[in-house]
Order: C-alpha cells, then sequence, then structure tokens
C-alpha cells in the first residue's frame, strides 16, 4: 500500500523534458510509483490542474544557526524549497575549541555583524553545547523539517587551532598541519566541503578583517587540496571581486584551488546589470579558464531582484561603502551632525559613485528611494514616496532630503532602494546568462541579513515571473534550474527530480497563482528580534522524504528532514 498518492498532477520532472499528466505514489519516503495508479493508498489528493515539481535545493543559505529555532528554515520551506545548502562564506558554529568557551561569544558576535543574525537569537535560539563538527550535525539530526548540509567554515578551523591570533596571524608549520587534520575529523563527519572568505566587505564583532581573510595562497591551497581527498566535496568562496569584477589574482586563486581539490568552486553572487555590460564577461573568465586547467567554477546569481531595505540607524549594506563605515559607526547624535555636515555628504557621495564602490554604486542614486516606516510627527505621511520627488518639494537636493527625514527619526526610518537594474535589457541579459553551464540560480543568503533582506521567496517568485510575468524561460526549463541543476552541483544522491525511487521531496503548486508576498517585518525570533517574511502563494504542498511537511503556506510541524552528509547523501562530482 502507499502511504500517499497525488492523482493527476502535471509533472514537471526536473529534468527539463516536457510536462506530462500522471498519478504519483509515495511509500516509505520514496517516489514508489509514476502512471497511472491504482494501488491503494492511505491517503490521497487530487492534484488536476496543478503542477508538481520537485523539492527546491538552495545552494546558499545561512541557516545554520536559525534551524535549532525554526526548525522548518521558514520562509525557504514555505515556498518549497526542500534542501539547504549551508556553512557558507567561511563562517559555521563549529568546530568550537573546548578549551576557550568564550569562542563561542566571540562566533556569536562575527555572525551578528557579518550576517546580520540577531546576537539575542544567537544567544538564546542555539544550546552551543558541541565542540567537533559531527557534534554540530549530530545536534541538528532528527530535528530538522528540511534535508541540509553544511561546508566547514575557514573562520571556524583558524579559530579552533590559532585562537585569537587568527585574525591578523598566519599558521606555522604544526598550527597549519593542526588545522588540516580537524578539517579532515570535519569531513569524515559528513561536512560537504570548505568555504572560505576574501572579501573586504567581512569583519568580526570587533570590526577586525575575519580570520579567513588573513589567510594566505599556500594555506587555501593546502586546504582545497585535503576537500579532494574525500568524497562527495565541494569548495565555496568569496573574494573582494565577487561584488563587481575579478582581479588577474583573484581568479588565479579560483582556478587553483578548484583544481587541487578536483572539485567545483561556486562563488556568490553574480549581479546582472545592462549598465555594466563588462562585468559578467569578466566574472566568468574564471569559469572559462578553470575548465582549461582542470578545475570548475560556478556562479550563483539570482533569478529575482531581492527585497532589501536600509537604514542610516543600523548595520546594512550602506556600512559596506567605502568610507561610510566610520560616519555610521558614529552614536547616533554624532552621526547626525556629521550627516547634516555639506562637505561630508559630499565626500560620501563621491566615494559612493567611485569604481572603488564597485557593486554597491547602485546604492547611491538616493532619489530612487522610497520611504518606508516613519517614527516622528515631522514624517507622517511619507511612507511610500519616492524621496526624488519630496526633495522637489522641498528644494533640496535628494541626499540632504534623506538625511533630514532620517534625523527626525533618530535615524530609525526604514528606506527601500529601488533597483537600478530593472529595465529590459538586464532582463534579457540574465535569461542569456542563465543558460551558461557555470551559472547557477541561488543566493539567498537565507537565514541571515534577516531584518534587513528577504532573499528565501526567490523560488516562487520566479516561477512566477516565467509563467505569468517576463516568461523569460519556459516553466520546465526554470524547475530545472531549481532543482536537478544545484541537486547535480552538489552531487545530491536521488534528489532533484521525479523519478521511481528519488527521495520524496516534493513541492506542489497552482501555476496560475504561484508566487511571493510583499516582504513584511515580523517579530518571531527569539529574544523577540525582527525579521522580514514573504507569505507563499499558490504553494498547495510539501513533502520533504515522503512527509507532508507545508500545507496551504502552514508547517505542518513534521521534521521529516535528513542532514546531510558528504560521501553517504553526495557523490562526488569531479572536474576531471
Amino acid at each position: 500500500m502507499l502511504d500517499h498518492l497525488i492523482k493527476g498532477a502535471t509533472v514537471v520532472d526536473g529534468t527539463g523534458a516536457p510536462a506530462y499528466t500522471a498519478d504519483v505514489g509515495i511509500r516509505d519516503g520514496r517516489i514508489a510509483v509514476i502512471g497511472t495508479v491504482t494501488e491503494p493508498s492511505r491517503t490521497s489528493e487530487d492534484a488536476r490542474g496543478l503542477v508538481l515539481a520537485p523539492g527546491f535545493v538552495d545552494p546558499h543559505t545561512h541557516y545554520d544557526a536559525q534551524l535549532f529555532w525554526d526548525p522548518y528554515a521558514t520562509p525557504s520551506l514555505n515556498h518549497g524549497v526542500t534542501t539547504v545548502a549551508g556553512g557558507n562564506c567561511g563562517f559555521t558554529l563549529a568546530p568550537l575549541n573546548p578549551e576557550r568557551p568564550e569562542d563561542a561569544d566571540y562566533t556569536r558576535r562575527m555572525l551578528s555583524r557579518v550576517e546580520g543574525m540577531s546576537l539575542v537569537a544567537l544567544e538564546e535560539g542555539a544550546p552551543w553545547n558541541w565542540h567537533s563538527f559531527g557534534d554540530y550535525l549530530d545536534a541538528l539530526e532528527g530535528r530538522i523539517a528540511v534535508n541540509a548540509g553544511f561546508m566547514v567554515g575557514h573562520c571556524a578551523l583558524r579559530r579552533y587551532v590559532m585562537g585569537p591570533d587568527a585574525v591578523g596571524g598566519q599558521p606555522t608549520r604544526e598550527q597549519l598541519d593542526a588545522m588540516l587534520r580537524l578539517f579532515h575529523e570535519a569531513m569524515d563527519a559528513g561536512a560537504w566541503g570548505l568555504s572560505t572568505t576574501q572579501s573586504s566587505t567581512h569583519s568580526d564583532g570587533d570590526g577586525s578583517p575575519v580570520a579567513s581573510r588573513h589567510a594566505r595562497p599556500a594555506e587555501l591551497l593546502a586546504l582545497a587540496q585535503a576537500v579532494g581527498e574525500h568524497e562527495g566535496t565541494q569548495i565555496e568562496a568569496i573574494v573582494a571581486g565577487c561584488l563587481d569584477q575579478f582581479s588577474d589574482a583573484e581568479i588565479d586563486l579560483f582556478v587553483e584551488m578548484s583544481a587541487a581539490a578536483g572539485r567545483p568552486l561556486n562563488w556568490n553572487v553574480l549581479t546582472i546589470d545592462a549598465a555594466v555590460p563588462e562585468r559578467v564577461p569578466r566574472q566568468l573568465e574564471a569559469s572559462e579558464r578553470a575548465r582549461k586547467s582542470g578545475g570548475r567554477v560556478v556562479a550563483l546569481t539570482m533569478p529575482i531582484l531581492t527585497p532589501m531595505n536600509m537604514s542610516l540607524g543600523t548595520f546594512c549594506a550602506l556600512n559596506l561603502i567605502p568610507g561610510w563605515g566610520p560616519v555610521l559607526a558614529l552614536p547616533v547624535p554624532e552621526r547626525i551632525e556629521k550627516l547634516r555636515d555639506p562637505a561630508v555628504r559630499a565626500e560620501m557621495l563621491g566615494r559612493a559613485q567611485s569604481k572603488e564602490a564597485g557593486v554597491f554604486r547602485r546604492l547611491a542614486d538616493f532619489g530612487r528611494y522610497v520611504i518606508g516606516d516613519t517614527y516622528s510627527a515631522a514624517n507622517e505621511g511619507l511612507t511610500g514616496r519616492v524621496v526624488r520627488d519630496i526633495a522637489a518639494e522641498r528644494g533640496q537636493e535628494p541626499f540632504a532630503c534623506l538625511v533630514e527625514i532620517c534625523a527626525a527619526d533618530g535615524l530609525r526610518t526604514v528606506l527601500w532602494p529601488m533597483p537600478t537594474d530593472n529595465d529590459p535589457d538586464s532582463w534579457a541579459l540574465r535569461a542569456e546568462t542563465w543558460r551558461h553551464p557555470d551559472v547557477l540560480l541561488g543566493g539567498s543568503d537565507a537565514g541571515a541579513h534577516l531584518d534587513r533582506m528577504c532573499g528565501a521567496p526567490y523560488t516562487t517568485r520566479f516561477l512566477g515571473d516565467c509563467l505569468r510575468g517576463r516568461r523569460l524561460t519556459t516553466l520546465e526549463a526554470a524547475v530545472k534550474m531549481l532543482t536537478d541543476d544545484p541537486a547535480q552541483l552538489f552531487g545530491l544522491r536521488e534528489r532533484g527530480r521525479i523519478a521511481k525511487g528519488f527521495h520524496a521531496d516534493l513541492v506542489l503548486f497552482d501555476p496560475e497563482r504561484i508566487d511571493a508576498g510583499k516582504a513584511t517585518l515580523v517579530h518571531d525570533l527569539p529574544g523577540d528580534s525582527p525579521r522580514l517574511d514573504s507569505r507563499a502563494i499558490g504553494v498547495t504542498a510539501v513533502w520533504v522524504n515522503g512527509v507532508e511537511s507545508i500545507r496551504e503556506d502552514v508547517v505542518t510541524g513534521a521534521v521529516p528532514g535528513k542532514v546531510l552528509r558528504s560521501g553517504s547523501d553526495t557523490r562526488t562530482v569531479s572536474t576531471r
């Protein structure tokens, strides 16, 4: 007898093949039968008019901590994501050196700064009762609703072995050997591979460059080589050029790391903008050179424009504009005084519009910002209005106008920058770029920057756009990009497709309605901390390993997810 039967669905199986109508039966967590099914089942449902797709795979998340207080990985699971890759950007919660209990506090403060996670939520929501990477994975096993695999973070490896010297120091031969032993232990326990960052935007809770930024190429290549000694492994890496255009040295590093491991290396995130036509070919040069050298470098890119808010009062992307950090780090009264200084504003605008600002140049058109929540009588009625219009009414320059609005709220004003790359040429360039063999959809950062951005709903929003919006690709191709493509990159065993014998990770949705709701601020984290959330529209149900986990955008309470471990749950995707 089947456990559940989905009758008459339009099956989009993840391979890119044309959709077809079929019944799909589930038994013991697997897809047992596809076709015209007469076998009895314990439960069944009529899915005529609905699309059944494989569960979506998000290749870049930061759910490492959130899964302890939110085993459902919301809102990703609501939007059909059944498998998440965590441990990215060099930042993981493990390993932790048992001889230095203060390292847990350092890690929490680093994650709060660099990934925008609530410090209170990190302190109150996770047990922090592990030391080894295997301990951490075991702490999640059996209590999560999604499938989750994790890279091991370079910063954690360095901190474990080198202590505070990990920031600013270089490992001795003995320390590097200890780091490699620790890394092999993590891989033996099931880590998916190595994640590391050399990005100039990544600083710890003390404002210092994070530990992995101090690593030299020899250290990175030694770790990369170790990746290749384990089955079913990967590399994820970030460098400063990910935000705009790679330097030759950065391309060389990516190519050499992937070739040394004999494994794919993915990076985040490829920003596509027709106003900067040279960016895409420059970034994909890393992929072309890697293939010639026995490696593979894969760029992640988002298929939507991610809702993102800003504030002059809290840490956000504006702090990452060159020269802006010191001003925005001042106490609020001093910050307001500086921002009201025309000379200071002119200097800040100049830096924001300079080449060194890279992709952050897109944030410098302050006339395009829309005012969000306000908190003073002086700003009553401004919510939803465009700064350029308000500035014209007041006879002010847009940035000066924005500063005065924010100052009236004690810098609490919520700001929504309107994207500059929402033009037809940029969308056409995206559609073209998605077809490149070394470009993968993803980069949601779900689980991070919680009160500033909401990337998790990219799956449903993209499908809605393909079905009823711009229609830049077919439904079958879109589903493949969200399912089989990432599953193939990570070497996931028997996931990413609707096929007999595969794990029953499934999404049932209404093609006439599938979409994501507006991002709204909710206070549901430990300590009543805020985050942006988005309703899933048109998602009828989501199954993880054959168990219904979402029904009509509501979690069922089931926790059928599995911690996916390298080797047993992933196969090797070799570059050779």
